[in-house]
């Protein structure tokens, strides 16, 4: 591990937009983030596997009439975007370092209006169909603590990935489902309000179609 990463958890410990493992409000926020987080009763979106956390503070951007946490377990990553929120001052925001597999420890019961899983990692390998974050697993879990006709949205570059998960989808008979195979030359780009990770920058410099899918929980 390099100093530089010693030296940015050292620096998210410290900071009130990250919760994580030694904070007084970790594992304290399930059902209460707008009472004890936010102070607000404003619409919670929920990005899972945040990475540099782009797309969360992206959306708390443009919408500051609602709340948003990006979750991810990589500090480093996470003192990016937490880093971004600081700088413009952008109070609709925070970041929770966790594994996905605990989401249901720290959110409450369709506590969340929104999700999004952005770029996640594909797991290729039929040993790893379990731990795709649009597996049926995860798709109960997202569904236990997302609210009763929330949204939940995908991109990937990854054409197995999608595919897979439009089949899961399909078989679920998963209400108002819309996909595209090339976001960028589709009808459906607004959904994503311009918003572009560095990943998704890459891959459209190599001229890699972005897959997108949204749908409802039932």
């Amino acid at each position: 591990m390099g100093r530089s990463k010693l030296e940015k958890f050292s620096v998210i410990a410290a900071r009130e937009n990250v919760v994580q493992a030694g904070d007084e409000l970790y594992g304290q926020l399930a059902g209460k983030w707008n009472a004890q987080f936010f102070e607000n009763d404003n619409p919670i979106v929920l990005e899972v596997g945040c990475g540099r956390g782009e797309y969360t503070v992206g959306m708390a951007r443009l919408h500051p009439e609602k709340n948003f946490i990006g979750t991810d377990i990589k500090g480093a990553r996470i003192w990016k975007g937490s880093s971004m929120a600081i700088e413009e001052e952008l109070d609709n925001v925070a970041f929770l370092r966790i594994f996905i597999e605990q989401l249901e420890e720290h959110f409450g019961q369709h506590e969340v209006d929104e999700i999004w899983i952005t770029f996640p990692d594909p797991r290729p390998k039929d040993r790893d169909i379990k731990r795709r974050l649009t597996s049926p697993r995860f798709l109960d879990m997202y569904s236990r603590i997302v609210k009763p006709g929330g949204t939940i949205h995908l991109k990937t570059d990854n054409e197995g990935l999608y595919a897979y998960t439009l089949e899961v989808l399909q078989e679920r008979k998963a209400d108002n489902l819309i996909y595209t195979s090339d976001l960028y030359n589709s009808d459906l780009q607004e959904h994503t309000m311009g918003i572009y990770t560095t990943y998704e920058k890459r891959y459209l410099a190599e001229n890699i179609p972005i897959k997108y899918l949204q749908f409802k929980v039932n």
